[in-house]
């Protein structure tokens, strides 16, 4: 008898930023795998039972998962933000593949990504065309890294940088911030979004010529203006961020 496997995204961290397909998808699972701080984010009841893993052993969670599954188990493949987004659930069908297939049931929960929950907490950053860049190096070389962050500093996206930092990679934001300041203006809005919707969240946003690594962890998600993106004053003071959606983007 064939199982299944949710793939499930928790938000950013606030429990209200949880689906309702998200929770249901929990609630129906008997085996919940994943990054031991994310499952520990996750109430499992008496009868589910918790596999929890380290941070860089996802192809493993994910066979795990798999194995589970095949095994006639409905398994939750937990991630946080969105699984779809430098998440579980790429990493859970490039283990698919690995086997050949599997016979068991699929199915991918959407849930509310870092980015996007940044962006809501500062105003509307991501009001016109942007993309979203990994600065972390573990699985792709970081001279791809920095070939892209050109690309799309060149083409006027706003960026967002997942992954910036860690204890492991303390140098990589301030080689890329670096290079963002010979394509961007000084005064382009950067926002450093710091455990989001979390009891220790720290937002600041600063111009380019002032942004520092050392304002980013690995809780951190990172968003580069455009030449469109500007501030204007909020009651109370600070600034929302802004990209007008008919942005005047250079050729």
């Amino acid at each position: 008898m064939s199982g299944r496997i949710h793939v499930v995204g928790l938000g950013p961290g606030d429990a209200r930023h949880l689906t309702p397909a998200a929770a249901d998808a929990l609630a129906a699972s008997r085996h919940l795998v994943g990054y031991g701080p994310y499952l520990a984010r996750v109430a499992a009841r008496p009868d589910q039972t918790i596999h929890p893993s380290d941070n860089c052993e996802e192809l493993d969670r994910a066979r795990h998962a798999l194995s589970l599954a095949a095994g006639g188990e409905t398994v939750a493949l937990v991630s946080s933000g969105d699984a779809g987004v430098f998440a579980m659930a790429a990493t859970l069908f490039e283990a698919l593949e690995e086997a050949g297939g599997a016979d068991v049931e699929i199915a991918v929960v959407p849930g509310v990504t870092a980015m996007t929950a940044a962006a809501a907490r500062v105003g509307a950053p991501l009001g016109h065309d942007f993309c979203a860049i990994s600065l972390s190096d573990n699985l792709k070389p970081w001279e791809t890294v920095l070939r892209r962050l050109r690309a799309a500093a060149e083409a006027d996206f706003v960026i967002a940088l997942y992954n910036p930092a860690s204890r492991a990679r303390p140098w990589q934001l301030g080689e890329a911030l670096a290079l963002l300041r010979t394509l961007r203006a000084a005064d382009t809005p950067v926002v450093f979004a710091t455990a989001v919707s979390r009891p220790d969240e720290a937002i600041v946003v600063t111009p380019l010529a002032e942004a520092r690594a050392e304002m980013a962890d690995m809780r951190t998600l990172v968003i580069v203006g455009s030449s469109a993106t500007r501030t204007v004053a909020c009651a109370g003071g600070g600034a929302w961020v802004y990209t007008p959606r008919k942005a005047a983007v250079p050729a």
